[in-house]
């Protein structure tokens, strides 16, 4: 294998800055397809008819988003080359009736989404972000990024054992984020302030979907500034990194011998089974409506399918240094050592051993060193979209990412050096 590319701090750079700007999968969705269509890719609306011409295309639904390069020359029958993600990530939502609060205090009612890290919730400055849906069928993308909401802890001289028996927090009860002060809680509080902040008419929202965000920005840390400390970075650093990939696929225009994709669904902390989640039709929708835009049949279909790669991209467990015995024994990926491929026998991940050839040819080829998970028998794993993909779609898949700390928290940890030695592994795996 080649010498590692030279590490390019401006990738990370970029990256935090996605994640900045990124508190919602709508947002993120959105981030991605502005950077996309720099690098030429135009919309299509998934209620238009599509035309088979070459060039790059993406559709956005909901919190996902999919594009694709089709170069010149490109057959019916030509297969893929896929990178999936996830756009959410664990955190805080608006219910329905979001005006709460009792003895002087405003608060916001919320329900916990997927499996966050709760206590890392705790005493955080805290905005408020979503997608606001009008009364004229449009809908609205706001972002409170100031300190507007705080779940505060309990003091310590009224839990005395905490530090010796563990904080346990109820769900229900000890989540509750306080806004203000005021003993007349009125319904339509909220929403109006939202309509106020983003400058919308009284009364033209009708439906929402929000959640609570960190307002502290992404940060290099250590001495040498060697680690980036960030929110959502399961899985955003995927979708970016996924993005910056297959902008630079797009490049080589008709020199491609695959059609390249990104895949970036919603919903993956909670099962994928919505109609943005991988579970759904949303892909294999896609697929087929580009092998029959390029007037192909359903042999063609087939053919293309047979011959398709999905990389499943999401962070994985860099060994912990205070909790190494969690680990597998003979498996400690590390930060900065490069992508993960992940394994399970199980499959909770979808890697098999063809899998793992075409991974580590696309490493080589970039010159990206890679490492491997297993996770510890004594502690089953989590699991990805990758399963999914494979299952639903016939989809060769192989599970990748970067190992980081922290996963599930308010603010994860990574290596500076790893973002960029995935985007530079997924490129080489688009480009074939």
């Amino acid at each position: 294998m080649s010498e590692p590319p030279r590490f390019d701090r401006g990738h990370t750079d970029d990256l935090m800055s996605f994640l900045a700007a990124s508190p919602t999968p709508y947002h993120a969705v959105a981030n991605a397809a502005e950077r996309l269509e720099k690098a030429g890719f135009r919309q299509v609306a998934e209620t238009d008819a599509w035309d088979g011409t070459a060039g790059g295309k993406y559709l956005l639904r909901g919190g996902a988003i999919v594009a694709w390069y089709v170069p010149e020359g490109a057959e019916a029958h030509t297969p893929f080359r896929i990178v999936g993600a996830h756009t959410d990530s664990p955190n805080l939502r608006v219910k329905p009736r979001p005006d709460s609060g009792a003895h002087g205090w405003r608060q916001v009612a919320v329900e916990i989404y997927g499996g966050p890290l709760l206590n890392s919730w705790l005493d955080r400055d805290l905005g408020l972000a979503g997608r606001l849906s009008l009364r004229d069928g449009t809908t609205h993308l706001v972002d409170v990024d100031r300190p507007l909401l705080r779940v505060p802890q309990l003091a310590i001289h009224l839990d005395r054992a905490v530090n010796s028996d563990g904080l346990k927090l109820d769900k229900q009860r000890h989540m509750q984020p306080v806004w203000g002060l005021g003993e007349d809680v009125r319904d339509g509080d909220l929403i109006a302030f939202l309509e106020e902040t983003a400058g919308l008419p009284d009364g033209s929202v009708t439906g929402w979907d929000l959640m609570v965000h960190p307002v502290e920005p992404p940060a290099y840390l250590g001495r040498d500034r060697e680690l980036v400390a960030g929110p959502r970075m399961d899985n955003l650093l995927s979708v970016h990194a996924g993005t910056a990939a297959l902008a630079a696929a797009a490049g080589r225009g008709p020199e491609l011998p695959y059609i390249p994709v990104l895949a970036a669904f919603d919903h993956e902390e909670n099962g994928s089974q919505s109609d943005t989640g991988a579970d759904g039709p949303l892909l294999g929708t896609v697929l087929e409506r580009s092998v029959h835009a390029r007037g192909g049949s359903l042999e063609d279909r087939a053919r293309a399918l047979a011959g398709t790669v999905c990389l499943s991209s999401d962070t994985g467990h860099a060994v912990h240094p205070n909790y190494a015995e969690r680990h597998d024994p003979t498996h400690h990926p590390r930060v900065d050592g490069g992508p993960i491929l992940k394994v399970n026998v199980n499959n909770r991940y979808a890697t098999d051993g063809s899998g793992r050839a075409v991974f580590a040819a696309a490493c080589e080829k970039a010159g990206v060193p890679f490492q491997t998970f297993v996770s510890n028998n004594a502690m089953p794993c989590g699991t990805t979209i990758g399963p999914i993909t494979a299952a639903r779609h016939g989809i060769r898949t192989v599970d990748i990412g970067v190992a980081i700390l922290s996963m599930h928290s308010v603010r994860e940890l990574c290596g500076a050096k790893d973002p960029f030695l995935l985007a530079n592994a997924l490129t080489a795996f688009l480009e074939g």
